[in-house]
C-alpha cells in the first residue's frame, strides 16, 4: 500500500500548495487546458490537483480502493509511472476532445488514473484472462469491447462537470494495460 499512500500524499501536498496559491489568485497554475504548450507542467500537476475538497476526497477514496490491489502486482516505480501516464493521457483527451465537442475547459484530478487502475484490475485478473483466452477474440474485437466497457464504466459517474472523456480514456488505458499485464512484475 506504500505507492498508493505516496500517491495520496503527493495529491495532498499539491492540494496544499494549490490552496496556498489560490489565496493569491494562482490556483489555476495547476489546471490542464489547451493549448498544451502554454503550460506544459500542467500535464503532471493537473493529475494531482483537484477542484475542491469534495473532489479530492472522492478521488482519494477511489484510489484507496483500487490502488493497493494493483500495487500488489507491480513495483512502486511502475505504479507511479502508470498513474502519471494514464492521468496525463486522460487529461489530454479531456481537454482536446472535449474542446472539439464544446467550449474549451480546464481539467483537474486523478480520476482518469483511478479509472485506469480499476480497468487494470478488471482486465488483468485470472478470470478475465481465462475468459479472453477461451473466447479467442481478435485484437480488434477486444479493442472494441474495451471501448464499450470503458463507456459503461464512465456512465456510472455521469454528472454535470465530471470529466467523462478523461474517465473513459483512463478506463480504456487500464483495460488494455491489464489485458497485456503491463504492470505485472512477475
Amino acid at each position: 500500500m506504500r505507492a498508493t499512500l505516496e500517491t495520496l500524499g503527493i495529491t495532498l501536498l499539491v492540494g496544499a500548495v494549490q490552496a496556498a496559491l489560490g489565496g493569491v489568485g494562482l490556483a489555476g497554475l495547476f489546471a490542464l487546458s489547451t493549448p498544451l504548450s502554454v503550460a506544459p507542467w500542467t500535464l503532471v500537476t493537473s493529475v494531482y490537483a483537484h477542484g475542491s475538497v469534495g473532489h479530492l476526497l472522492a478521488n482519494a477514496l477511489a484510489l484507496l480502493l483500487v490502488g493497493p490491489l494493483v500495487e500488489r502486482r507491480t513495483t512502486r516505480a511502475r505504479f507511479h509511472a502508470f498513474v502519471v501516464t494514464t492521468g496525463t493521457l486522460a487529461g489530454v483527451a479531456q481537454v482536446t476532445v472535449g474542446g472539439l465537442l464544446g467550449p474549451p475547459a480546464a481539467v483537474l484530478g486523478i480520476s482518469g488514473a483511478v479509472f485506469a487502475l480499476g480497468g487494470y484490475l478488471l482486465a488483468g485478473n485470472v478470470v478475465s484472462a481465462t475468459l479472453f483466452d477461451r473466447l479467442r477474440l481478435s485484437p480488434r474485437v477486444q479493442f472494441l469491447l474495451f471501448g464499450l466497457v470503458a463507456v459503461a464504466l464512465t456512465a456510472t459517474t455521469a454528472a454535470p462537470g465530471v470529466a467523462l472523456i478523461a474517465h473513459a480514456t483512463g478506463a480504456f488505458c487500464g483495460l488494455a494495460a491489464g489485458r497485456v499485464g503491463l504492470l505485472d512484475a512477475r
